[in-house]
């Protein structure tokens, strides 16, 4: 989980992301070192124009869009904030646990999600600006009707930090496959949300309520207004119903 610490110590962001050292025996797949990072042959956005994977996603909400912040379902007895990074390998972790869950509760009026996309690891894309840009995307889909699988699908596929992130051309076409309107485009190649994205981040990593030991990370998770700690079983009662 990428953090960064309050004020006034100066601003440093980290990942959470457990490091794990070890050896990998890799049977029957090509993999190859370019530019100092490793990539594996296939699902990697290293190559320019690489379609992105659909992950289809079987329910549907209505979404809406104020400030930067994409809001997933009508009125209901809870509300989560989920602060995520379009780059954040522990959002995926998170996403892969819980993704298909909040889909449930949302699409059956248990849960109403307010998603707040965040750049905290825009440097570590190369070129840097992943972050945003495939935040940008995420709240264009919500803007668009295409949100459910436009998430899903770029968590499912996310490019690796250090490397390279999908360039507006990909993002246009997988909005495109995914059902997004005729705004999407427009709205991903102009970049319109970035500075909201940025701003959002700015706002989480100077609120004490979203520091969890000291400092904010990615994904940071509130379930009706409570901060939720590692090892909480609070989101899962939620979800369940």
């Amino acid at each position: 989980m990428a953090t960064r610490p309050k004020r006034p110590a100066p601003p440093r962001t980290t990942s959470r992301t457990p490091m794990i050292v070890g050896i990998v025996a890799v049977v029957l797949v090509a993999a190859v070192v370019f530019g100092g990072v490793l990539f594996s042959a296939g699902g990697s956005s290293d190559a320019p124009g690489q379609a992105i994977p659909v992950t289809p996603v079987a329910a549907s909400y209505p979404t809406s869009v104020e400030g930067g912040v994409v809001t997933a379902g009508g009125p209901a007895p809870h509300t989560i904030d989920l602060y995520e990074d379009a780059l954040c390998p522990a959002c995926q972790s998170f996403e892969q646990r819980a993704g298909e869950p909040i889909t449930q509760a949302i699409a059956a009026g248990r849960v109403q999600v307010r998603y707040h996309l965040v750049n905290l690891l825009d440097q570590r894309s190369n070129p840097p600006g992943y972050s945003s840009a495939g935040g940008n995307a995420i709240i264009c889909a919500a803007e668009n009707g295409a949100f459910p699988t436009v998430h899903a699908s770029l968590y499912a596929a996310q490019p690796p930090e250090g490397g390279r992130g999908y360039d507006t051309a990909q993002l246009v076409d997988l909005g495109q496959r995914a059902g997004a309107g005729p705004g999407y485009a427009e709205c991903v190649t102009s970049n319109r949300h970035a500075g909201e994205i940025a701003q959002n981040f700015e706002q989480a990593s100077n609120d004490p309520a979203l520091q969890r030991q000291g400092s904010f990370g990615t994904p940071t998770i509130v379930v009706d207004g409570k901060l939720q700690q590692q090892g909480s079983t609070e989101l899962d009662q939620v979800l369940g119903g």
